[in-house]
């Protein structure tokens, strides 16, 4: 088995920071590979070979993907109209355009999102958009680009899907794209930064992000085998039928690693497909979404100036956003902190050891003969390798921490059960198997936590004098033996104080605040201001998709005194026949904009909820042109 990584380096906000910070993009990726390495080591993350795919290697692969598939014809090559600066003279990808958020009104919405509203946008959705780069006026201009059929491929790409056990947001995310129709998707961006297209008639064009950022898998194990002086050794891997791919995401990255890489790996031929793609939900902060250009974060680097690695590693593991969003706060992270891991874990394996260094010299003691007690927490330490082994093959990582804290809690129970504080006297030879197995317990809680608290792990070998972790098939038979002398007894953890917590609390606070504000000052108007938009009811003639654009549909709308055509991110909630004879509301006085090319003559008013937009109707019939007010 090996894990392999590495830093995604093409996308478009490495060129945006470089460009705000007068500095090369080679300069952006150089500062945070450097960051994120060092962040992953401290965490205890230890990949096989953690790459960069800036990496004259790494470049190399994924143009040897693009020119494959190119040869083969499996690419089209189209023209399309992009927003392009003709004060700066290029084109200008997503991040590049800020404008007026087409769902929420928000005014400094980018071209890929809506930090107002969260809404994925397009930068051909924007109303009103503006240059980042020169503050002008973008207008849409003809370009050139590579385009992947993923249409023409979806069929074969539905037999192989179907036919795996996927977790159900992965599947229903995956089936919400191929119902909506898999388009063409363009491959190819114009920037000066990324890995170049290599083509004599493609100069200024590099590969989309997300074409050459999964190849990255391909080129760090390339990388790793060159390390270990095999060349060839990755093909054990990539070529091999046998090998099973696992791909440890993000929801917003699965149709990426679910859909396009799977396309691309089968268009090559003889690549191993994704056997299993267990991406989490979404995981917020003190109730809020994370937000890194806003700076509404915990930082690793500012985390580990004041805490250890392991209580952080514990919660996220513990509050694993498998199936649903889940929240982090601080308040849970002490709470994770002092009343288990200090006062199960840590009070647990602190007694016991402490408890055999006063009164048996710190020397393991003989088991003598166990009774129904000694019996059950043994069969507890049999059954928990096992239990907690599943949970980790189905990546359940939640229920493995769950499931390891009620080991400790067995454990703690068997002890205060046991009472050796009183039988060290009554009944000595009871006393010494109650610690004999104790120390037991503690060696395999030493190795169940080592995949998520490792640091934690050391520190119990470090106390029981082993070296290393015991083998996870035979915890419970790997017993130090009788006479086994321990070392030095240490707190696992310390406590934190409400003090500590309650300055990070404030800190997100003033974050959070500072977001509002901004917010505020940008949405807030008054009621003069209000009445300027005139809401008008609409009757809906005709509806179809916008070609190459799974969001869009074009309506043709009747708002009494004359008929308009609008443009509306609606397409992946609505079916165009499902649209049309509705009644709805629009802002009537809105200033055209084009919209993929398209003029778009108003605004629909919807509801998001989730994934889905819901019409603002009226419940009654009612006749199009009414003003709403």
């Amino acid at each position: 088995m090996i894990y392999i990584c590495g830093s995604d380096e093409h996308g478009v906000p490495i060129t945006v920071t470089a460009d705000n910070e007068n500095i090369s993009p080679q300069d952006v990726v150089d500062r945070y590979h450097a960051m994120n390495k060092q962040a992953f080591q401290k965490l205890g993350i230890d990949f096989d070979n953690y790459s960069r795919t800036s990496l004259k290697l790494h470049h190399e692969t994924a143009q040897e993907f693009f020119t494959t598939l190119n040869d083969r014809k499996e690419l089209s090559v189209k023209e399309s109209e992009q927003f392009y600066s003709e004060t700066s003279k290029r084109f200008l990808p997503d991040r590049y355009v800020e404008g007026t958020c087409p769902y929420c009104g928000y005014e400094k919405a980018r071209g890929d999102q809506c930090d107002a509203c969260g809404k994925w946008l397009e930068p051909s959705e924007l109303h009103h958009p503006v240059s980042k780069i020169d503050g002008s006026k973008p207008v849409l201009k003809k370009t050139r680009h590579w385009y992947f059929p993923m249409g023409k491929f979806s069929d074969i790409w539905q037999k192989w899907f179907n036919a795996k056990s996927w977790k159900e947001n992965v599947r229903n995310y995956c089936m919400g794209w191929y119902n909506e129709g898999l388009g063409d998707r363009p491959i190819t961006r114009d920037l000066h930064w990324g890995v170049p297209v290599p083509l004599d008639d493609a100069e200024g064009k590099v590969l989309y992000v997300w074409f050459d950022a999964p190849i990255g898998y391909i080129s760090s194990t390339k990388e790793w085998a060159q390390k270990k002086g095999e060349p060839d050794l990755w093909k054990k891997y990539w070529l091999d039928p046998e090998t099973r791919l696992v791909h440890f995401i993000g929801k917003d990255n699965i149709v990426f690693h679910a859909i396009l890489f799977p396309m691309m790996l089968m268009r090559m031929g003889g690549y191993v497909l994704p056997d299993a793609i267990p991406a989490n939900e979404y995981l917020t902060i003190e109730g809020r979404k994370i937000s890194t250009s806003q700076n509404y974060a915990v930082w690793v680097k500012d985390y580990l100036e004041k805490f250890p690695p392991d209580p952080l590693r514990y919660t996220l593991a513990v509050n694993t956003p498998e199936t649903r969003d889940t929240d982090f706060s601080w308040t849970l992270f002490q709470s994770r902190n002092n009343d288990e891991l200090a006062d199960i874990l840590g009070n647990f394996v602190n007694r016991t050891v402490t408890f055999v260094h006063k009164y048996y010299e710190g020397i393991i003691p003989k088991r003598g003969q166990t009774d129904k007690l000694d019996k059950w927490m043994l069969d507890q330490l049999q059954e928990a390798p096992d239990k907690m082994g599943d949970c980790l093959e189905k990546f359940e990582i939640r229920s493995a921490a769950r499931a390891f804290m009620d080991l400790c809690r067995s454990a703690n129970k068997y002890f205060n059960d046991k009472a050796p504080w009183e039988t060290r006297k009554s009944d000595p030879d009871s006393c010494a198997t109650t610690l004999n197995i104790c120390i037991q317990v503690s060696r395999a809680l030493g190795t169940l936590m080592s995949p998520i608290i490792p640091f934690s792990a050391e520190k119990v070998n470090i106390m029981l004098n082993c070296s290393g972790v015991a083998s996870w098939d035979d915890i419970a038979g790997e017993d130090l033996p009788e006479g086994h002398r321990l070392g030095e007894t240490e707190i696992l953890f310390s406590k934190i104080d409400d003090e500590v917590i309650q300055k990070e609390v404030d800190h997100l606070a003033e974050l959070a605040g500072g977001q509002e504000e901004k917010m505020k000052e940008t949405l807030e108007i008054d009621i003069d201001t209000f009445r300027k938009v005139h809401m008008q009811t609409a009757t809906v003639l005709e509806a179809e998709k916008v070609e190459g654009a799974d969001k869009l549909l074009k309506l043709k709308i009747d708002i009494g005194q004359e008929t308009r055509q609008i443009v509306a991110g609606v397409a992946q909630s609505y079916q165009p026949e499902e649209i049309i004879g509705k009644t709805i509301v629009v802002v009537s006085n809105l200033k055209p904009t084009k919209i993929r090319g398209i003029e778009s003559q108003g605004m629909l008013l919807a509801v998001q909820t989730g994934e889905r937009h819901t019409l603002v109707t009226t419940s009654d019939p009612a006749d199009p042109g009414i003003r709403v007010s």
